[in-house]
């Protein structure tokens, strides 16, 4: 993994490649972002950075690693013998190792997984770090570096430490082996003890933006701009979601009910405002030919635009992350809703969602919910 990979980031990068090129690396950096976000893609463009055979300089005051050198190679492919990574597994005797083949394809599909990816992937419910990781890791790291500058044990959801295997660490974050590096990836980083926060530099990691998500969706799975911008939008900054959606949802075709997100629901909208019994039904019909996927994808764009109607109604203006035209319908159709018509139309579109999800006839809940919203519209009830 290089720096160049990533989208966005840079004071971060700078900030990373700094340190190393003026020899102030902590010993223990902790890489806290939201889910979906570049967190352990950072880490591990890191990694690769700190035992490159040919650091290169770039313009506006990055570097990055060269890609090329064995290190380099290595690194990509998660083997180098310098690099120890630690990930949540299933029981207290299993560690990491036994799953490292299949951890190297899921993070060669990308970078920015989540924890419920990752244990789906493993079909398991629930996964920890046990005790048994900390023990292996000693001896591990009791031995010099192989090959490269500093030996590197990266933790991916830190946050999933077992509470015995946290204060094992901790008693190596406090006397750390001579040139050893510890790269701690977190989502969630009030689940860590205090101790091991404090004795770690922190490294924050932004969320993704919606033109970063766009243009990585774009760059990387080939989706037009108008898709590309509505996942971006669907996902809120985290990147495994937004690749997850346009994996799922086949490309909409011209003309299906639903292929453009915002004209399908303004449309519902007017035609619950008009109160069209006939519009209605037909559009229930037209959603209940749909695949799941596609419904709940619809839903899911009902309810972000709900949420941001009702920022707009309490003048929250500067949290909106709608493009033009989405916008310009915000504030016409906000001007007939109160805040509390919105609330009812969350609360019921999250019912509906339960409800497809359960797979309960798609025509009867659309035509719930229209109904519902048409006499909340209206009449304000």
């Amino acid at each position: 993994m290089q720096f160049s990979e990533i989208i966005g980031h840079d004071d971060t990068k700078r900030a990373l490649t700094r340190a190393v090129q003026t020899n102030h690396l902590a010993h223990a950096q902790l890489f806290d972002g939201p889910p979906g976000s570049a967190n352990l893609a950072l880490a591990l463009a890191f990694a690769t950075f700190i035992n490159c055979e040919n650091r290169q300089e770039l313009p506006d005051g990055l570097a990055d690693s060269c890609g090329r050198c064995p290190s380099c190679t290595k690194m990509n492919k998660l083997v180098h013998p310098d690099l120890s990574i630690i990930f949540p597994v299933a029981g207290s005797k299993v560690t990491s190792e036994s799953f490292m083949a299949d951890w190297r394809k899921f993070v060669a599909q990308h970078p920015y997984r989540v924890l419920d990816e990752w244990l789906a992937a493993i079909s398991i419910k629930q996964g920890n770090i046990p005790v048994e990781e900390a023990r292996e890791l000693m001896g591990k790291l009791s031995l010099k570096a192989y090959e490269g500058e500093y030996k590197i044990v990266l933790i991916w959801c830190a946050e999933n430490l077992h509470t015995a295997t946290a204060n094992a660490l901790l008693k190596l974050l406090e006397e750390p082996p001579a040139r050893t590096l510890f790269l701690l990836v977190t989502n969630q980083s009030d689940k860590l003890l205090i101790t091991i926060l404090s004795r770690t530099q922190r490294v924050a990691v932004q969320a993704f933006s919606d033109d970063e998500v766009a243009t990585h969706l774009r760059q990387h799975l080939n989706l037009p701009e108008k898709r590309a911008r509505e996942m971006a939008y669907l996902a809120d900054g985290n990147l495994s979601e937004a690749i997850r959606l346009s994996e799922e949802e086949p490309d909409p075709k011209d003309g299906e009910p639903g292929s453009d997100r915002h004209a399908w629901f303004a449309e519902w909208m007017r035609f619950c405002y008009r109160q069209d019994l006939i519009a209605l039904v037909k559009q229930a019909d037209g959603f209940d030919a749909l695949g799941k996927e596609k419904q709940r994808g619809l839903l899911d764009y009902s309810l972000n635009l709900c949420r941001d109607l009702f920022l707009w109604k309490h003048g929250v203006n500067e949290l909106l992350r709608l493009p033009a035209e989405e916008r310009t319908f915000v504030e016409n159709f906000g001007k007939v809703l109160e805040p509390e018509h919105l609330e009812h139309m969350v609360g019921n579109l999250n019912e509906a969602v339960f409800h497809i999800e359960r797979n309960v006839r798609a025509k009867m809940v659309m035509m719930d919910l229209s109904l519902t919203f048409s006499s909340l519209i209206r009449n304000g009830k």
